[in-house]
């Protein structure tokens, strides 16, 4: 006898044993109640690493805690092998990406069996299986046919190697998690799903949701649901003539503030943005400025880190504030989205933060709309200035 515990050996016998008993096999419960225990399914792209190992053993863990109380447990595998990835894969290695790709599964597939996880292989599915993915095509003609599923312009993580979009997530480093090529964004057309219409319903459910209160306001903020009013400012045409500019639609949460308006600020990656500055004296300068804006992360540009003379910059053009018909001038900033209401806003230093220190930054003035409680302060006079507008 062994004074060695034999690990690969014992492992590979007790697996084979599950096997061949049905072990992980999970039909229906009878009287037990179910819980559905589901991790991201992988892409095959190669032999597994160590994310695929953390993912899948805490994933195990918790389907084995729930079977201990009292659960059966489905936790089915699959494979998300459809799209760009796969044909990428497939004219770089020279071969048939139906063929690649089944030759990665069976690779990945024996790795995961080996790590002892609680899955159900008889559910198996791959994403490029015509008979998964014709439910994927009905659902989402079921989307698109109640007006939940349209085409919009957005900014993307880019990669130009795999010639795919990326998740935040898949582009922490500023390099492509599959390839390493350094990642760029752009702006890109593409099918977007309807869930703001839901925004509310989503925000009052989660006052029902036994979660920690700070993933809840994670939450919140990430749903984002604002009530506004969306208007139009006319551009002032520049001084030696040219073509009329479009009006730029823009949103607001609190439109009885407009009279302090003495601003506006647009998304650098607005669709308008390359007719606004097409001639401008700095027009060379702002498309640095939009280089630089655009490889940044929606996180990073909302953040309050950097100074506001670095995330903002004049477009040499000015909009009339249709309320008081005064013109006021028409800056780029970084903070600003594309993606959140119009992609442009009114800025009222007098009574927002960041419009304030913006205001500071770049001599604008500030008109007060509110009429301050007593002992509330007044503000500074170097805010008070006419600015050089």
């Amino acid at each position: 006898m062994s004074d060695r515990y034999d690990v690969a050996g014992v492992e590979e016998k007790w697996q084979t044993y599950w096997e061949s008993q049905g072990t992980y096999e999970v039909d229906e419960p009878g009287s037990r109640p179910k819980f559905y225990d589901l991790c991201m399914y992988p892409y095959p792209s190669g032999p597994i690493h160590m994310g695929h190992v953390r993912n899948y053993t805490l994933g195990d863990v918790i389907c084995r805690y729930k079977t201990m109380q009292g659960y059966t447990v489905l936790s089915p595998m699959g494979w998300d092998s459809f799209g760009l990835p796969a044909e990428n894969a497939a004219i770089r290695d020279g071969g048939h990406p139906g063929v690649i790709t089944r030759e990665r599964i069976e690779v990945m597939r024996s790795q995961i069996k080996r790590l002892g996880a609680v899955y159900d292989w008889r559910r198996e599915v791959s994403s490029f299986d015509p008979g998964y993915y014709r439910w994927t095509q009905y659902l989402f003609l079921q989307l698109y046919g109640a007006g939940l599923a349209y085409r919009n312009n957005a900014m993307v993580n880019w990669c130009p190697s795999c010639q795919t979009t990326l998740a935040n997530e898949q582009a922490e480093t500023g390099e492509c998690e599959r390839c390493g090529t350094p990642v760029i964004r752009r702006a890109l057309e593409q099918w977007f799903f309807g869930i703001t219409k839901y925004a509310q319903e989503l925000l009052d459910d989660l006052n029902a949701l036994d979660w920690p209160e700070r993933v809840k306001t994670m939450q919140r903020n990430w749903i984002g649901r604002s009530a506004g009013v969306e208007f139009d400012l006319q551009v002032v045409p520049l001084a030696g003539g040219g073509e009329p500019s479009d009006p730029i639609r823009v949103f607001t949460t609190r439109i009885d503030t407009v009279f302090g308006m003495t601003y506006a600020v647009i998304a650098p990656e607005h669709p308008l943005v390359t007719s606004l500055i097409a001639g401008v004296d700095n027009e060379a300068e702002i498309t640095a400025f939009i280089q630089r804006v655009t490889n940044e992360s929606e996180m990073d540009r909302l953040s309050s880190d950097g100074a506001l003379d670095k995330r903002g910059i004049w477009t040499g053009r000015q909009v009339i504030n249709p309320f008081t018909g005064a013109p006021v001038p028409l800056f780029l900033a970084d903070y600003v989205l594309a993606t959140y209401g119009t992609g442009a806003i009114m800025a009222v230093p007098g009574e927002d933060d960041r419009d304030f220190q913006f205001a500071q930054v770049h001599g604008l003035p500030v008109i007060e709309t509110t009429e301050r409680p007593e002992g509330w302060g007044k503000l500074p006079t170097l805010a008070r200035g006419q600015g050089q507008f």
